[in-house]
C-alpha cells in the first residue's frame, strides 16, 4: 500500500519548466488534500565569482546589498508567476491555492537545501521540473539528478510539455 500524501514540496528554479511541475503539484495536493510548500533556492556564488566580485565592488556595504537583490528579484518573480498562475485557473480549481503552506527563497547550495527541507518538513514527495536540454545527462539538470540520487523519499519529475506547433 501506498503511503499517504501529506505534505508535498515544489521546488521551482522558476524557469517554463517549473510551471509544468507546478501543476502537477497542484494536481496531486487537489487530488489528495496535501500541503504545497514551495521553494526557490538561489544558488550561492561560486569562490571565482566571489573573487571577481570581491575585486570590483569594494565597498562590503554595496556588495552585501547586491547580493540581497538576487534574493529579492527571485521572490518578486516566483510572485509573479504564482499570481499568473492562479490568474488563469478556473475559481474552482483555484480553491487549492489555500493548500499552499509556505513560500521559501533562500540562498544556499539548492540539492543540499531540498533535501534539508524536504526532511525538515517532513514533506512526502518532492516535486521538480526538468530544463529543456535534449540528452538525459543534462536533461534532468545537475539538482534534480542529485536530488533525485540522495532523496530517500519519493521524487517526482516533471519533464517539460511538447512545444505546440
Amino acid at each position: 500500500m501506498l503511503p499517504e500524501l501529506r505534505k508535498i514540496l515544489y521546488s521551482t528554479d522558476l524557469s517554463k519548466g517549473s510551471t509544468a511541475a507546478f501543476e502537477q503539484a497542484t494536481y496531486l495536493a487537489k487530488k489528495t488534500g496535501a500541503e504545497i510548500h514551495i521553494l526557490h533556492v538561489v544558488e550561492k556564488l561560486s569562490s571565482d565569482a566571489k573573487i571577481t566580485f570581491q575585486t570590483y565592488v569594494m565597498d562590503s556595504k554595496s556588495r552585501h546589498d547586491i547580493l540581497k537583490e538576487r534574493v529579492h528579484r527571485a521572490e518578486d518573480k516566483l510572485m509573479v508567476r504564482q499570481e499568473h498562475f492562479w490568474d488563469e485557473l478556473y475559481s474552482d480549481e483555484a480553491d487549492v491555492r489555500k493548500q499552499i503552506k509556505s513560500i521559501n527563497v533562500v540562498e544556499a547550495y539548492p540539492a543540499e537545501t531540498i533535501i534539508k527541507y524536504a526532511k525538515e518538513l517532513d514533506v512526502d514527495m518532492i516535486v521538480m521540473g526538468t530544463h529543456e536540454k535534449g540528452i538525459m545527462h543534462t536533461f534532468l539538470g545537475s539538482v534534480a539528478k542529485n536530488v533525485l540520487n540522495r532523496s530517500r523519499i519519493p521524487v517526482l519529475i516533471v519533464p517539460l510539455p511538447e512545444k505546440e506547433g
